[in-house]
């Protein structure tokens, strides 16, 4: 399989668009940390009557989405250092507190971004592995060993048209086996035992355009009369 298609899709959900979607998939009551970069975004698009309790690992638990730009604390950001919200009856804790939380198996679900997600749910997200590259392990290795549930928000091909679900990742490891779904400007993929399922695409984006995108084998699991 071509690891670089030839051509780009035009028919793509903008960064907004996948937090919005990503956000309908946390349960009700769920604590989520969301990863530095785009997945960010979903504190934007908690769905209306949902508590969702967002979690950042700089030590605040009830974060809430970005500030209007004249209502900025400087002191309130997220692990991004991001500007951001309190919601009612949010706390704050040191650092190793909150790395506690993480390693002890208290979050229900992180939510991060990714440089190649493998078919079997192996992650890649903090270094491409070169000589040069800026270290940034960050708090994602913790996560994804003690989260429960670990999705990735994610654009489903690199600038270039290089796909970012491979069968075998040749970026350095996060985690072995972590991943169970994938939300990007193309589709929703779920990680299986058979390994990667569609389950869903944008608008006007077909099966065979997400297949000839993903450098793995891809099955469509997707059900109903529009399939």
């Amino acid at each position: 399989m071509s690891t670089r298609p030839p051509d780009l899709l035009q028919e793509r959900l903008a960064r907004e668009q996948i937090a919005a979607r990503a956000a309908q998939d946390i349960a009700d009551g769920s604590y989520v940390n969301l990863g530095i970069g785009m997945p960010e975004l979903i504190a934007q698009f908690v769905p209306e009557g949902r508590e969702i309790v967002l979690h950042t690992e700089n030590g605040l638990l009830g974060m809430g989405p970005a500030p209007a730009p004249d209502a900025v604390d400087v002191e309130l950001i997220n692990a991004g250092k991001k500007p951001v919200t309190a919601n009612p009856g949010a706390s704050y804790f040191h650092h190793a507190d909150s790395f506690a939380m993480v390693r002890g198996g208290h979050l229900d679900l992180c939510v991060l971004g990714a440089m190649e997600v493998a078919a079997n749910g192996d992650l890649a997200n903090w270094s491409t592995g070169r000589a040069d590259a800026i270290p940034a392990v960050g708090g994602a290795m913790d996560l994804v060993s003690g989260v429960r549930a670990v999705r990735v928000m994610t654009t489903h091909c690199m600038r270039d048209g290089t796909p970012k679900l491979v069968e075998k990742c040749s970026y350095p490891l996060t985690g072995e086996e972590v991943v169970s779904r994938i939300y990007t400007d193309l589709a929703v993929v779920d990680v299986t035992a058979e390994g990667f399922a569609l389950i869903e695409t944008a608008p006007g984006v077909t099966f065979d355009e997400v297949a000839a995108r993903t450098a793995a084998p891809l099955r469509d699991a997707r059900s109903g009369p529009d399939v």
